[in-house]
């Protein structure tokens, strides 16, 4: 599970293991190089949660906008009383600006929910966004068949989106990309999204920014750490979504997940990497 740590200690202190099979596209929880260094072959699952997550995403992308959350509460408190024309004001999605930090399968899935929106889309590619200086030639192909989307420099991103949404796995390099620098540089109208991993945002900044109103609110399925400690900041503030990292939770995509993680494990028992190899230079045991 994501949950699970397996740093360099841990796999040197069991001699015997031959793979891993995580349950989860993203393997930060896994120490690769040494994994690679025992022979212990790393197997993920991507692609499957693909559109799930993005569904998820979108929706915490909407409930953040409309206040849908605070609606709930609001009705749930006996404090509707009658129609009111300024009564929980959201921001409208249809024509807005989305900007994407990422743009691997989910980015791109995410791109094309917007586009039924009517949504401008700005992205930044994740080895672009980790400042890694290659590549125009990666954005550009990358964009094929979103016409919509534009490939752009994490500033102007920040600067023109009205929602942020982050898709990036994380690594040393993007661990608190997104810090007191990068949220004051973003609308103050604007709302982040991030069902990626808790620890790309600087919460400390996030909850400072959303106290202040540098920024207009955040839909996160991702808090650092998890689960979030019960006196986060973030959860003391009303234009917070919060939900317990389930991107990937539909039935389907949880079935088809523990599916492939079985046969990444059969695959290497049967002499083979796992059909999903993280680490595919490894020479197994």
């Amino acid at each position: 599970m994501v949950t699970d740590r397996f740093d360099a200690a841990m796999i040197r202190a069991l001699p015997r293991l031959r793979a891993i099979s995580n349950l989860a596209v993203g393997v930060d929880n896994i120490d690769l190089a040494a994994a690679t260094r025992a022979g212990v072959a790393v197997g993920h699952t991507p692609g499957i949660l693909t559109e799930t997550t993005a569904d998820l995403a979108f929706g915490l992308l909407m409930a953040a906008a409309r206040r849908i959350a605070e609606g709930d509460r609001y009705v749930r408190g006996a404090r509707w009383r009658t129609w009111g024309p300024k009564v929980l004001l959201g921001r409208d999605i249809h024509g807005a600006t989305l900007g994407i930090i990422g743009w691997g399968a989910i980015g791109q899935a995410m791109a094309r929910r917007a586009a039924g929106f009517g949504m401008r889309v700005l992205y930044l590619p994740g080895r672009q966004a980790t400042r890694s200086a290659r590549s125009r030639r990666t954005r550009t192909s990358a964009g094929a068949g979103l016409s919509h989307a534009e490939p752009t420099t994490l500033q102007r991103l920040l600067a023109e989106s009205d929602f942020v949404s982050l898709h990036v796995p994380l690594t040393p390099a993007t661990r608190h990309m997104i810090g007191a620098a990068e949220l004051a540089k973003m609308k103050r109208s604007a709302i982040l999204i991030n069902t990626a991993r808790g620890a790309i945002v600087d919460s400390q900044a996030l909850a400072g920014a959303l106290r202040a109103g540098r920024i207009g609110g955040a839909g996160l399925d991702v808090t650092d750490p998890e689960p979030i400690d019960a006196n986060d900041p973030l959860l003391e503030l009303p234009n917070v979504v919060i939900t317990p990292h389930i991107g990937s939770a539909s039935h389907a995509t949880r079935l088809q997940m523990a599916e492939l993680a079985v046969d990444n494990l059969i695959d290497v028992f049967e002499g083979r990497r796992p059909r999903n190899c993280a680490n595919p230079a490894v020479r197994m045991r």
